[in-house]
C-alpha cells in the first residue's frame, strides 16, 4: 500500500528539514507538498465582506509557493521519491492542513516546527501544535 505523506511548507528551514525527513523515512510514499496562502497576511479580516488583499499580492504568493515547490520536489527526486504532488490552498493554515489530510486520504503529516517557546509561542500560537492536536492521522514534527 502506497502511503500519502502531507508536508506543509513555507519558506523556512524547518519546512526543508520536514521535506528531507519525509523523503528519507517514506521513500515509497507519494509526497504531497502543501502550501497555504493565508489572507490574514494581507490584511483580510473575517468581518470584512470583501478581502483587502490584491490580485498582485495573491499572484506573488502563488509564485513564491511554486518556487518553493520546485526546490523541495528536487530534494524528493534526489532522495528517490517518484511521486510528488503540489497543492496550494487559501485559508487558515491549521484548518487547511487538517481538512486536507482528512479529505484526501493522507496517511501521515510531516511538518517543521519553528521552535518558538515562552511568551512568543503563547501569543502567536503554533501551527504544528494545533495540527498535532486536531489531526486524525499521525503527525511528525521536525525541528
Amino acid at each position: 500500500m502506497t502511503k500519502r505523506v502531507l508536508v506543509p511548507i513555507d519558506r523556512s528551514e524547518q519546512a526543508e528539514a520536514a521535506a528531507a525527513f519525509a523523503v528519507e523515512n517514506f521513500p515509497d510514499a507519494t509526497v504531497v507538498l502543501f502550501h497555504v496562502i493565508n489572507p490574514a497576511e494581507a490584511g483580510y479580516s473575517a468581518q470584512a465582506s470583501v478581502p483587502s488583499f490584491s490580485e498582485e499580492w495573491y499572484e506573488e504568493k502563488q509564485a513564491e509557493a511554486s518556487d518553493r515547490f520546485d526546490e523541495l520536489a528536487a530534494i524528493a527526486r534526489e532522495g528517490g521519491v517518484e511521486s510528488v504532488e503540489r497543492v496550494v490552498e487559501v485559508g487558515r493554515p491549521t484548518k487547511a492542513i487538517v481538512e486536507y489530510a482528512d479529505e484526501h486520504d493522507i496517511d501521515q503529516i510531516v511538518m517543521g516546527s519553528h521552535g518558538r517557546s515562552g511568551m512568543s509561542r503563547i501569543l502567536l500560537g503554533s501551527v504544528a501544535e494545533i495540527v498535532v492536536r486536531r489531526a486524525t492521522v499521525p503527525v511528525t514534527v521536525v525541528r
